[in-house]
C-alpha cells in the first residue's frame, strides 16, 4: 500500500509540496475550440497517433498545466496514449467570453470535449481521469450523460473528490484548513475583476462588497448560485454533489481518496448507494493529501501507477 517519503509527514504537507515542487516535462499542443453557445475552451493535446486516449481533468482554479495533470497525461504517454488535458471555462491563461464559468454541477462541457476527441481522431479506447472538481466532473459526465458518451469511454479513475459537498466546504472553513480556501477566493476574485470590465453593467459580476466575502459559501451565493441556476449556496452544493449519482455509473470506474485528505470528510469517504453498484469501486489509503500521492525520488504517484494498471484492466 502506498506510502509518502517520510518528509512528507502529515495530509497538509502532502497536499502543498508536490504543487510547489513537481514538474513534468511532457510537450503538448494548444488547440482552441468554440463551444455551442460561442464560448470556447483551450485544450493541450499529447499527439502520438495512437488509437487510445487519456482525457484529463482538473480541479477548482486548476488548469492543464498543473502537476497532476501533466503527472497523468506521462504516465499514460508512456504506455502509448494520447492525451488530452483540457482547460474549464476561465482556466488555461485566457478568460472566457460569457459572464458564467464553470463549477461542479455542470459536466456538458466535459462531455463536449469528449465527443470532440472522439469525432476528431476516432480512438478505440478512451480513458477519463480527474481530481478533486474535476473527479466530480468526470464522475458526473459517466452518471448523467452516459447515453451520450461515445463507446469508447473504456473507463474512469479519479482522486480527491469532494463526494459530498456540503461537508467539504464545511470542512474548508474550519481552522488550520481556511488558507486553502482564502488562496481559491484570491484567485477567483481576480477573474471577477476581469468580468466586470467586460460587463460592467452586469448586476452580478462587480467587485463591490467582495472583501466581505470570507469562504466558499459567500461567494457561491453571491456568484455561483445566481449565475448557473441555483435558488443559493446550499441549494448548488446540494444538487451539484455527485455522491447520490455514482449508482447510476456504467462505466469500470475507481475512486481514490486519502484519509488525511485536507479537503476531505468522512462524508466523502464513502460510496453511499454505489456500495452495491459492481462498476464503482473506492480505493481508501491512509495518506496521500490532497491531489498528492508523491512517492520517494519524484516518480509516479500512487495515483498513476494504480490508474494506469486499473485503464489497462479495464480494455
Amino acid at each position: 500500500m502506498f506510502k509518502p517519503p517520510l518528509y512528507q509527514f502529515n495530509g497538509h504537507f502532502q497536499t502543498i509540496y508536490p504543487s510547489l515542487f513537481r514538474k513534468i516535462n511532457i510537450e503538448t499542443s494548444r488547440e482552441r475550440i468554440t463551444l455551442p453557445d460561442g464560448d470556447f475552451l483551450l485544450l493541450d493535446w499529447v499527439n502520438q497517433g495512437s488509437d487510445k486516449c487519456v482525457i484529463v481533468t482538473h480541479g477548482l482554479e486548476g488548469d492543464s498545466t498543473r502537476h497532476y495533470v501533466t503527472g497523468a497525461l506521462k504516465v499514460f504517454a508512456d504506455q502509448g496514449y494520447d492525451g488530452l488535458g483540457w482547460n474549464s471555462r476561465s482556466c488555461g491563461g485566457e478568460i472566457n467570453l460569457l459572464p458564467r464559468f464553470y463549477h461542479h454541477g455542470d459536466a456538458s462541457d466535459l462531455l463536449y470535449v469528449i465527443q470532440y476527441a472522439q469525432q476528431k481522431f476516432n480512438y478505440k479506447e478512451i480513458v477519463l481521469v480527474g481530481f478533486s472538481m474535476g473527479g466530480s466532473l468526470t464522475m458526473r459526465v459517466v452518471s448523467e450523460h452516459k447515453a451520450d458518451l461515445p463507446n469508447a469511454v473504456s473507463s474512469a479513475i479519479v482522486s480527491s473528490v469532494p463526494l459530498d459537498l456540503p461537508s467539504s466546504v464545511a470542512e474548508l472553513d474550519k481552522s488550520g484548513k481556511r488558507f486553502y480556501m482564502n488562496r481559491f477566493i484570491k484567485k477567483l476574485k481576480r477573474k471577477i475583476e476581469i468580468k466586470e470590465q467586460m460587463f460592467p453593467n452586469h448586476p452580478i459580476l462587480h467587485l463591490r462588497g467582495y472583501d466581505s466575502i470570507k469562504n466558499f459559501e459567500d461567494f457561491d451565493n453571491r456568484f455561483t448560485a445566481p449565475l448557473h441556476g441555483y435558488e443559493n449556496a446550499t441549494d448548488f452544493y446540494l444538487k451539484a454533489s455527485v455522491k447520490p449519482i455514482l449508482s447510476e455509473i456504467e462505466v469500470p470506474s475507481l475512486i481514490i481518496q486519502a484519509k488525511n485528505d485536507p479537503f476531505l470528510t468522512p462524508e466523502c469517504l464513502d460510496l453511499g448507494d454505489a456500495n452495491s453498484n459492481p462498476n464503482v469501486s473506492l480505493m481508501l489509503t491512509e495518506q496521500g493529501g490532497h491531489v498528492g500521492f508523491m512517492q520517494k525520488g519524484f516518480k509516479e504517484t500512487f495515483f498513476e501507477q494504480e490508474a494506469i494498471k486499473f485503464a489497462l484492466k479495464s480494455i
